[in-house]
């Protein structure tokens, strides 16, 4: 027997022995066996739907999971694009400071130049 959710032996034990006490109700009542036959109805009815959500709610969360699974690896390959980009933009940076340091240092010794220049004279 099954320890988690529906035992299929203990369900058609049950069952069995639920069809034999209607039968015998119903010998000795009628409409108590019919109302007991309705009962019987419902019940399997109900454990009919409770399967149907339990598989689709199962399906449902197996479905979730591989999309999330997807979408990690599409995550951390935009990560690692977003960070090589970021690499290539730091190295820019420091590439135009450097320039901009060259400019200004060439502009500064050319002012002074000027500066002198124009004091001898």
């Amino acid at each position: 027997a099954r320890e988690t959710g529906i035992c299929p032996i203990r369900e058609e034990l049950y069952s069995q022995a639920f069809d034999e006490v209607i039968r015998q109700v119903t010998v000795n009542c009628a409409e108590r066996g019919l109302l007991l036959l309705r009962v019987r109805d419902e019940i399997r009815m109900t454990l009919a739907a409770y399967r149907t959500l339990y598989e689709s709610s199962v399906a449902f969360g197996m479905r979730k999971a591989l999309h999330a699974e997807q979408n990690k690896v599409v995550m951390q390959e935009t990560i690692r694009d977003l960070e090589k980009e970021k690499e290539n933009l730091e190295r820019q940076v420091a590439e135009l400071n450097s320039k901009c340091e060259a400019i200004e240092r060439r502009e500064a010794e050319r002012r002074a130049a000027d500066e002198r220049k124009h004091a001898e004279d």
